[in-house]
């Protein structure tokens, strides 16, 4: 009976510690449209220790979904959580530019905010509205 106990007390630990794993960014997102009114669905998860975001679906300005050659790709990548609900030391491609910024991302409620430089070039990436 105690031999019970203990098996279900560890089962119980390794769950919750799975459940506290969990970065509070991980989820799917709606991006803003891109300069040709197209958006997509992005996955963020867990990449090792790291942060990255997968386009999963891709849309074009009517809300149809497209089919496009970059699903499947890293969208985001080499996040690093600061635990403030900010995160940076990772790089976000834009596809409709095809240019790769220095990111960083904060969580503002639900979404995902988004911003990042090449060279002295910013941008704002928009807020993320997330979808799961």
């Amino acid at each position: 009976m105690q031999k019970r106990f203990l098996v279900m007390g560890a089962a119980l630990a390794i769950m919750a510690a799975g459940a506290v794993a969990a970065d509070p960014a991980y989820g799917t997102y709606k991006t803003i449209p891109d300069d040709n009114g197209n958006f997509g669905h992005i996955e963020v998860a867990a990449c090792g220790s790291r942060i990255c975001g997968t386009l999963v679906r891709s849309f074009d300005g009517s809300g149809a979904e497209i089919q496009s050659d970059n699903i499947g790709k890293n969208i985001i990548w080499d996040m690093q959580a600061k635990g403030d609900g900010t995160y940076d030391g990772g790089k976000v491609w834009d596809p409709s530019r095809d240019k790769t910024y220095k990111s960083k991302m904060e969580l503002k409620g639900k979404n995902l905010a988004i911003s990042g430089c090449v060279m002295f070039i910013c941008r704002d990436g928009g807020t993320w509205m997330r979808i799961n």
